[in-house]
């Protein structure tokens, strides 16, 4: 069976620059937010119980307005819990489903990026934990740089995820993306050199 190693880190740390490195060195990453998206899609099980349990947040061409679903569950913890039951099982099939086709197609590591690994335990089902990070001030000038927002608003996101240090804490490997792309990518060799000691 392929290696399904999971790779997450706190908003602004760089994950998805990461998996960019990862897919540059001709490892598959599987995005789980693409098969959130996915999952959620006119004519699928979950957009019919999405409609039915808030009919506020379908668009006029019937999919689901994920900003308006977004301000509704973060806000109440019952609901995030609803969606979440809702949801995460069949983003848990689709990662089965693609985890099966890259075995098929003899592929011996794929990584699968995911920003929620840790606080839904999902991690301990993989092969092993990738965790990025960067220190705070680069997070913070990262999140206002890429969603226009301030300071204050940048650093109340940070502070409302689970700390860094609790992810790093489970982790198999951790990959400070702090400084510039050349170093990542030197670390992320180093990784993939550990995971895969007899890769070319």
């Amino acid at each position: 069976m392929v290696k399904l190693v999971g790779l997450t880190g706190g908003i602004g740390a760089g994950k998805s620059t990461v998996a960019g490195v990862l897919r540059a060195a001709g490892i598959p990453v599987i995005d789980a937010d693409v098969l959130a998206r996915e999952v959620v899609e006119p004519g699928r099980p979950a957009h019919a119980e999405i409609a039915r349990a808030w009919p506020q947040v379908l668009g006029p061409d019937g999919r689901v307005d994920r900003q308006r679903l977004g301000a509704i569950v973060f806000a109440d913890p019952a609901s995030q819990a609803r969606l979440e039951a809702i949801t995460h099982p069949r983003i848990r099939e689709r990662v089965a489903a693609e985890r099966a086709a890259l075995d098929a197609a003899g592929q011996r590591l794929a990584v699968l990026e995911a920003a929620l690994l840790v606080e839904t335990g999902f991690y301990r089902q993989l092969d092993g934990l990738l965790v990025v990070t960067a220190d705070d001030e680069a997070r913070i000038a990262r999140v206002m740089g890429r969603d226009g927002c301030s300071r204050e608003s940048a650093l109340a996101r940070l502070r409302a995820q689970l700390p860094q240090e609790a992810k790093t804490k489970v982790a198999d490997h951790v990959i400070d993306n702090s400084g510039d792309l050349a170093a990542t990518r030197a670390r992320v060799r180093e990784v993939l050199q550990a995971i895969m000691p007899d890769a070319p």
